[in-house]
């Protein structure tokens, strides 16, 4: 019924993975991408996505990563991507709210991961924070039209939002629309096209309303969509259907 776009499973917080997962299919989660942000996680991820059939898996390297030399690294990603399962390249991206790693070391293993997911033919999954210039600046650069992917979180406005779409770009919502003070987030949720939106955890990150505070899993998910489904005047078995059909048009490994 509802596909998770973006979650973190293999982090230490799962200790009852298990109980995670029961849950996860009880809420009616069709497939969980599990999303990689450094080279340990994305083998873990992928490691995952074998031993669960409707997990899949991202490979990818953070932004807050790239002042380390990640040239080997890119190599193993790469082949970690050949896999059935992997279907798309990331997390990745620019972030210049913490800048834990410098901006031009970011730029560069940005483009790496964008030369990786042109070679492979994968969509990217974007992380951008205080950054969306330059995400975009060089996703148009570097994309000619070709590249597709979604920008992950999203917490632009809606000239951004519009930016990222004309890319040809999907744009991902999170827990953060059911919070109180979200009006800005709740009018990008109702802005975007209904077959350019995709819902996602983030998991363990930003659990939604009414388990704001606690670790986030992917049954919670349910609450982003109803929150959501309830701003568009949708029923939410029509939203989780259109949200699940642009999930496989985007990641179209989901549907084999």
């Amino acid at each position: 019924m509802f596909i998770d776009t973006h979650a973190h499973l293999n982090m230490p917080d799962y200790i009852d993975l298990n109980d995670v997962i029961e849950r996860a299919k009880q809420a009616k989660i069709e497939a969980i991408i599990n999303v990689g942000f450094d080279l340990d996680s994305s083998k873990a991820s992928v490691k995952l996505s074998s031993d669960f059939d409707f997990i899949f898996s991202s490979v990818g390297i953070h932004p807050h990563d790239a002042s380390s030399d990640n040239s080997a690294k890119i190599d193993e990603l790469k082949k970690l991507a050949k896999n059935d399962k992997v279907v798309a390249i990331g997390e990745t991206g620019l972030d210049y709210y913490k800048n834990l790693s410098p901006k031009d070391a970011q730029v560069d293993l940005f483009l790496k991961h964008i030369a990786l997911a042109q070679d492979l033919s994968l969509p990217l999954i974007i992380h951008a924070r205080r950054s969306y210039e330059d995400v975009l600046k060089i996703l148009h650069e570097e994309g000619r039209g070709k590249l597709t992917g979604v920008m992950h979180c999203f917490s632009g406005d809606a000239n951004i939002a519009r930016l990222c779409l004309d890319l040809g770009f999907y744009i991902s919502i999170a827990g953060p629309v059911t919070f109180k003070k979200a009006d800005d987030l709740r009018e990008i949720a109702k802005f975007v096209p209904i077959d350019r939106l995709l819902i996602e955890t983030d998991c363990p990150y930003l659990a939604p309303d009414p388990n704001r505070g606690k670790r986030n899993e992917p049954s919670f998910m349910i609450s982003t969509a109803k929150k959501i489904a309830e701003i568009r005047g949708l029923k939410l078995e029509d939203f989780a259907l259109k949200t699940t059909e642009n999930a496989k048009r985007l990641f179209t490994k989901l549907k084999s």
